[in-house]
Formats: C-alpha cells, sequence, structure tokens
C-alpha cells in the first residue's frame, strides 16, 4: 500500500463526504479510491469512515486521523517546497470560481500578471454566479459576496464594493424620475434572482439612520450579473449595479445615477476555502495576489470615494431632480 496516496485519497473522501465525489475530483477509479481508504484502514486495524450507499462519514477515530493527516500533508508541501523552491515557483492545479462580473473585469483582464509571476500554476477558472460546493466539486477556493455563515470556511476579506441605481437615458426618457425609493414601484425593475431559490433579491437603501427595502415586482430579473448591466443599457428598467460598472457608462452617457444620498450598505467581497484545508504554496499564492489586485477596487479608499463623487453628476442632456443610488 502506498501509505500517502491512501492518506490523500481519505483526506478527499472525508472533505466530499462521498467515494464517487473524491474518484472524480482525484480523477481515479471509484473502486481504486474505496480499496485505498479500505487498505489505511486494514493498516491501521480501525474504522475511519462509515459508509452508506449515498453518502460516507467518518467515525470518531476517523475525525481524528483527519485532522492529523492535513497537518501532515500541509507540513509535507510546505517540506517540498522548502527543497524544489516551490515557494519561489509554487506549480500544480489550482481551481477557482468566481462571478462573471468579477472575473470578465476585474480578474481575467489582470491574469496576465499572475501567469507571468506564477507560470507553472495551472490554473481552472469556474466563471458562474451561483453558489457552489467547495468540498464537494474539489474546488480551491472561491470569490464571494455578502454574509458568511458558514463556519466550515476561512475567508480572506478582500474589498469592499458600493452600489448605484441607474438606469439608461433611452428609459428615463418616457418615465418620471424617481424623487424618492418608494417611487420605483411605479417603475420598470431590472432586478437579480437568486440562482438556487429562484427569489428576486430586494433593492435596499440607506440615508443616514432610515433603511428601506423594495420589493419589484414588476419588469425582469436575471441570475447573471453580467446580463443584468446589459439590461440596464438596453433600457430595460432601472436597476441597482456595482459602481466600477456603472461609472464609466455614466461618463459616456449611456447610464445615468439616480437618487444618490441614498447609499445603501457596501458590498463586501471575501476569498473563501474550507477552514480544515491548510493553504498549499500554489493557494497562498493565489490568495496574495487577488488580495493585492481587489484591494485596487475598494470603495473605501480615498482616490475611489472622489471619483465617486465626480462621476455621480448628471448628465447635461438629463434634468434629474432626484438623486438614486445603491442597492444590493
Amino acid at each position: 500500500m502506498d501509505q500517502l496516496l491512501a492518506i490523500r485519497t481519505f483526506v478527499r473522501v472525508a472533505e466530499a463526504g462521498s467515494f464517487a465525489k473524491a474518484a472524480d475530483t482525484l480523477n481515479l477509479p471509484r473502486s481504486s479510491v474505496s480499496k485505498m481508504v479500505q487498505d489505511l484502514e486494514a493498516h491501521l486495524g480501525t474504522k475511519l469512515v462509515e459508509r452508506t450507499t449515498r453518502s460516507v462519514t467518518m467515525t470518531s477515530e476517523g475525525v481524528a486521523y483527519h485532522e492529523r493527516a492535513l497537518r501532515l500533508l500541509a507540513d509535507l508541501d510546505d517540506m517540498d517546497g522548502t527543497v524544489r523552491g516551490a515557494r519561489a515557483t509554487p506549480k500544480g492545479r489550482l481551481r477557482v470560481d468566481v462571478g462573471s462580473v468579477l472575473a470578465n473585469r476585474i480578474l481575467i483582464p489582470a491574469l496576465g500578471d499572475f501567469r507571468r509571476q506564477f507560470p507553472d500554476i495551472e490554473l481552472l477558472l469556474g466563471v458562474n454566479d451561483r453558489t457552489t460546493d467547495l468540498i464537494g466539486e474539489g474546488i480551491d477556493c472561491v470569490i464571494r459576496g455578502g454574509a458568511l455563515p458558514d463556519s466550515t470556511m476561512k475567508a480572506r476579506r478582500l474589498c469592499e464594493l458600493d452600489y448605484v441605481l441607474c438606469a439608461a437615458p433611452s428609459y428615463l426618457e418616457g418615465h418620471a424620475l424617481p424623487q424618492h425609493p418608494d417611487e420605483i414601484a411605479g417603475h420598470q425593475v431590472v432586478s437579480y434572482f437568486s440562482a438556487t431559490s429562484g427569489k428576486r433579491f430586494p433593492l435596499r437603501f440607506l440615508r443616514g439612520d432610515e433603511r428601506l427595502e423594495i420589493n419589484a415586482v414588476g419588469g425582469m430579473a436575471v441570475n447573471d450579473s453580467t446580463a443584468h448591466l446589459t439590461a440596464l443599457l438596453s433600457g430595460l428598467g432601472i436597476g441597482q449595479s456595482f459602481g466600477f460598472l456603472a461609472r464609466p457608462h455614466f461618463a459616456d452617457g449611456s447610464l445615468s445615477e439616480l437618487l444618490m444620498q441614498w447609499k445603501p450598505d457596501n458590498h463586501v467581497l471575501h476569498l473563501v476555502y474550507p477552514a480544515d484545508r491548510f493553504p498549499n504554496p500554489r493557494l497562498r499564492a493565489f490568495i496574495d495576489w487577488a488580495t493585492q489586485l481587489f484591494a485596487a477596487c475598494d470603495a473605501r479608499r480615498p482616490d475611489m470615494q472622489s471619483s465617486q463623487t465626480a462621476s455621480s453628476m448628471p448628465m447635461d442632456n438629463l434634468s434629474i431632480p432626484g438623486n438614486f443610488s445603491p442597492g444590493g
């Protein structure tokens, strides 16, 4: 028995909760994965996992062994990295998942720099706006916004993104401009809906201590952030978009900002990875690189705040009596 391979296989089975999922992420036959775990159990003289037809769960001995195995593998990676120089030039496969707009507008345009720094990392970039199962799908990390209720994950805070409420001039020309968030009910709203639940996210507003939440019932909803911006640019209604996406369109007149006195809470971005997984050199390299990249987009930066003020001025060819911004 190759004990090290068996340990790595057991760790993946424990994380995935399934022999089939572990086999897929390891690119091995399921029978081979099952056999390696059985051989490891025979070697240890104890059962590590309880098997059912659908999933596996760890025994108390398996939980303890899994914790020690993670430390062993992390130390081994560090040891190998020291000898082979992997800390300077990390290598191997790295799977990262990120939302559509963040991938296309921030991450991918900068990947040339990442590739120059780390040419031996094979990057698999999953681009989607759905909720992902990091462990079950063999994903090393995701870039995710909003609250992080899952205590099984660790997170590195990347930045905060602000929201703006906006619409295309082609839409605004035919409609009375809202003076207050409550007046949005009379408009076509381009909103966003959850790919998992199908529920539309409300528009949220903040002015001083006053908080409002508007649930749109008309208009349209999409579940992709790039499509959401395209719908706004196409004049299909009013919607809340990230400021960094909308401001270039404020400058060229293809979008206008509304209700600027209402500024909701910023959208916090995190880089998330499993809490029981020690970052290997390639994951550490990506975490450090992404942290610097997204820091440049942070809405709290003084230079970003000054550009927000300047780009929030109404377009010269539109009379906008009210101002409108954020939502989330």
